[in-house]
Parts: C-alpha cells; structure tokens; sequence
C-alpha cells in the first residue's frame, strides 16, 4: 500500500499538488477510494447479473403461459365442439319429436277412416243398385230412397275431404303400384297399354298417403 500511494503521489504531484500532499499525509485516503471503486464495479456486476437473471426469467415464464394458454383454448374448443353437437343432436330430437306429432294428428284417424269406407261401399253399391228407370213419380217410395242414399253418399264424401281423406277413381289414368292394385290384365282395342280400363273398388288417400288402393284392371298388349 505504502509503494502504491508512493506512485500515486509520484504522478499527481506536478498536476495536483494538493492532492498529492493529502495522498502524502493520509495514505489510508486512497485505499478506501479503491475499495469503493471496486466496491461500485461489484454493484455494477451484480446488477447486470441480476438484469440477466430477470431476462432469462420472464422468458421462462412467458414460455409457461404460452403452453397454458394452448392447452386452454384447445380445451375450449374441444368443449365448444362438444356444446354444438349437443345442440345439433336436440334440435335433431326436437324436429323428430315435432314431425311424429304433427303426423299422429294428421293420421291418428287412420283407422277410423279405413272403417268408415266399408260404410262408404255399402252406401254406393245401395245407390248403384237402384233401377234408374224405376225412380219416378209413380213410385215417390223409392224416389224418395234413392234421393236420401244420393244426399248421403255426397255428405259422407264431404266429410272425408274435410278431414283430408279424397277418392281416386283412376279410369283412364297411368297405373301407379304406389296406388294401384291390379285385379287383371288384359289387352283392349283403342287403349293405351299400362293405362286403367277398370275401377273394381274406388281406393281413398288420406293426406296425399296412399289409405287403399283402388282394385283396377289395367290394359296390357295384345
């Protein structure tokens, strides 16, 4: 120590008088500047140090949340995923369960309408088997039997297309398997092969589905 403020004194002495006499006369004075100055460049080292570790932290860190973050949102897509289908499957529930109501009302008198045609041919074949030439004046019994089946049978038919049940009497039209039953085939001058020459028994449909098929004869060719 003694040899290193010999030097100091040596090199300030011609610029700094005064600083080289106190130097001279107080050797401890630049000890304790080196030990301050070293002292400052370890504060110095361990701040940068610590910066460094702050730096290499909140990267660290960062890394953490940004897996975090990817494991939440692919959850949160696996349940929005989830939540849709579950959506999807009741409104699918919901349309089904809406569409077998609204089918119970419209064919839920199904079988009541399927026993209601029998009365229908009953009343038909009545009307059919009245001798037209025996409805006059001179027999007013029987006119007046017959005009009551006539004003039946068009109620009753009334009735039935109120309720969405209508007649198919098909003569002459395409036959269709879907509602048609064909009794026989034979061939026929002046008809059209596959058309219907015959109604046996008028069929009925009841909102546009097939309740029974009219019994037909259809042309075939010769």
């Amino acid at each position: 120590a003694a040899a290193v403020a010999q030097c100091v004194r040596g090199a300030l002495r011609p610029r700094y008088p005064l600083l080289s006499f106190s130097l001279r006369t107080s050797p401890r004075l630049l000890c304790v500047a080196t030990q301050q100055k070293n002292t400052g460049q370890n504060l110095e080292e361990d701040q940068s140090q610590s910066q460094n570790e702050q730096k290499v932290e909140p990267s660290s860190a960062e890394k953490m949340l940004t897996e975090e973050k990817a494991k939440l949102e692919q959850q949160l897509k696996e349940v929005t995923d989830k939540y849709k289908r579950a959506l999807a499957d009741a409104e699918n529930v919901r349309q089904r369960s809406q569409k077998l109501v609204e089918e119970a009302k419209l064919y839920g008198i199904q079988s009541f309408c399927k026993d209601l045609l029998e009365v229908a041919d009953i009343l038909e074949k009545a009307t059919e088997s009245v001798p037209k030439e025996e409805i006059k004046d001179e027999n007013p019994h029987l006119k007046s039997l017959y005009e009551g089946l006539v004003m039946t049978e068009v109620q009753i038919q009334k009735v039935f297309k109120k309720h969405g049940l209508l007649r198919l009497n098909p003569v002459g039209a395409k036959f269709d398997p879907y509602e048609h039953e064909a009794l026989f085939h034979a061939p026929m001058e002046g008809k059209e092969p596959g058309t219907i020459a015959l109604v046996s028994k008028i069929g009925y449909k009841l909102h546009g589905r097939t309740l029974r098929p009219a019994l037909v004869g259809v042309v075939k060719d010769a």
